[in-house]
């Protein structure tokens, strides 16, 4: 049983898991940087720690440090959030030898999972269809070339430890392709300690669609349906929404059918999202797998009432997933919207002063917040102050609902994306559920 918890992350993911620590009587203890002297999640826990200054690498990443509050605070366990260390199977062994509970799935299954080279492989030994690609590593440009001109441009060229869109390149030409294998090997490399690539067939017209997954320590297994998270900038996502309103009631089934057989075939535990590439015809193919919570899971908790971190805490401690696939339905539909602060056209960060932070509230509508008024948004971190998440009884509502909402949302100070949020959710393109990844590519003026 877990009775004390530290949250290894900042932000809104570290206020959403203390409010769910709070649900179930979990004492909670929380770090932070001198960035975050003033920060919400600080406040809200029941112990905080200084951890360090601004820079991520001697706070929020510094493993050793954040291991060492934990025991003298006596936590039995530690909550990662996601990003930071929160697939870093290396601190996920530190924490395991340290005889504290990782909440999440075994430090040799976040390795597996993050070499997105043998996450393909495994994938296709569980008999997950991937994208069609190379096996390994490719060694130079000239055989990246020589690879390409068999399966045919575009391509997309991918740094196997990358993330976040980082090290990853759509090239349509072959000296596109060399320039960015070079490029790209030499990115990895640098921030990542690993500059192996490998190649892809670029899947034209694409949805990224993903299935959150549970699974517990007694071999059971469920999946929570999919998000559509294919509006992304740089390769990174904007608007999520569940469930899909493109695939099929047969494709549903067949790609939450496919994302539990990826997990036991993994012996994989705690939450975990397959993420899914899908074609003009309903192909899927594997993407890549996340080892934690992700940003976009409030969506799946409106339309399935389960709170996934209440889960997460549930299965580190050992206990039964009390959820059978039977019991679980989609409830109406569900759209989240990020927060940025930042210039809604060129999408470049816009840190500074906000005077006045003032959400909108109503019924159907969840706030994911980690800024206030009169706080300051420092250069430092990843730029999304919040989410809107709304709940509606049909997508239609709740596209209503969430342009409701994003016009009633007021923060002065600095520039958001909510300007760019809302001529997304405006365009009859959207609102026609025409959402690949290339949507703003197309229509964002």
């Amino acid at each position: 049983m877990i009775n004390k918890l530290m949250i290894a992350n900042r932000g809104e993911i570290a206020v959403r898991i203390i409010c769910t620590c709070k649900k179930l009587n979990i004492r909670t203890v929380s770090v932070y940087s001198e960035a975050d002297k003033y920060a919400p999640h600080v406040e809200m826990a029941d112990e905080s720690y200084l951890i360090g200054p601004p820079r991520v690498q001697e706070s929020y990443l510094n493993a050793e440090k954040i291991i060492e509050i934990a025991k003298e605070t006596k936590a039995d366990a530690i909550h990662p959030g996601y990003g930071f260390l929160s697939e870093n199977a290396g601190f996920a062994e530190q924490c395991e030898q340290a005889g504290l509970v990782f909440i999440g799935p075994k430090s040799s299954v976040i390795q597996k999972m993050g070499s997105k080279i043998e996450a393909r492989r495994a994938m296709q030994t569980a008999g997950v269809p991937v994208v069609p690609g190379t096996d390994g590593a490719v060694a130079t440009a000239e055989d990246a070339a020589s690879y390409a001109s068999q399966i045919g441009y575009p391509v997309m060229v991918k740094a196997s430890a990358g993330g976040g869109g980082i090290g990853m390149q759509v090239v349509q030409t072959e000296a596109e392709l060399k320039e960015a294998f070079v490029n790209n090997t030499k990115r990895a490399q640098s921030l990542f300690g690993d500059g192996a690539m490998f190649m892809e067939k670029k899947i034209e017209n694409a949805r990224h669609i993903e299935v959150q997954v549970l699974a517990d320590h007694h071999g059971n297994v469920v999946h929570l349906f999919e998000r559509e998270c294919s509006i992304q900038r740089r390769n990174q996502k904007v608007i999520e929404e569940a469930p899909s309103p493109f695939i099929s009631e047969e494709t549903r089934q067949e790609m939450g059918e496919k994302a539990v057989q990826a997990a036991k075939a993994l012996a994989y535990t705690n939450a975990g999202t397959i993420e899914f590439l899908v074609d003009e015809q309903e192909n899927f193919y594997f993407l890549e797998m996340n080892t934690r919570i992700q940003v976009e899971h409030p969506i799946t908790e409106e339309i399935t009432g389960v709170d996934i971190v209440e889960k997460q805490l549930e299965i580190a401690s050992g206990k039964p997933l009390q959820l059978s696939q039977d019991e679980l339905f989609i409830n109406g539909h569900a759209i989240e919207a990020r927060i940025y602060a930042e210039d809604p056209k060129t999408f470049f960060p816009s840190p500074g002063h906000i005077d006045v932070f003032q959400p909108p509230e109503g019924e159907y509508i969840r706030n994911e917040v980690a800024v206030r008024s009169n706080y300051d948004v420092t250069p430092f971190y990843d730029p999304m102050i919040a989410k809107l998440v709304v709940h509606g009884k049909s997508r239609e509502v709740a596209i209503s609902l969430l342009k409701q909402a994003l016009e009633q949302y007021k923060v002065t100070g600095i520039k958001t994306n909510i300007p760019m949020l809302l001529r997304v959710v405006e365009h009859e393109q959207f609102q026609a559920g025409n959402t690949t990844t290339s949507f703003l590519e197309l229509y964002h003026g």
